[in-house]
């Protein structure tokens, strides 16, 4: 019969996820990418932006500020 030992957050370490990470990993199946034409802007509508949320990207250095 399995036993199964409970870990806490702090008692797992990177290492332990990594393994977890690579056993997992077989399980999990990528669809193969598909390129998506960009959309010209003209063709976007009815987009709205919060004032705060416009000033906050606004601020960030890749974006606005």
């Amino acid at each position: 019969m399995p036993t199964h030992s409970v870990v806490t957050e702090t008692e797992a370490s990177l290492a332990d996820l990594r393994r977890d990470c690579v056993r997992m990993a077989p399980h999990w199946v990528v669809p193969p990418k598909t390129a998506t034409p960009p959309v010209a802007p003209s063709l976007i509508h009815g987009v709205t932006v919060p004032p705060a949320s416009a000033r906050l990207i606004e601020a960030t250095e890749e974006y606005g500020g």
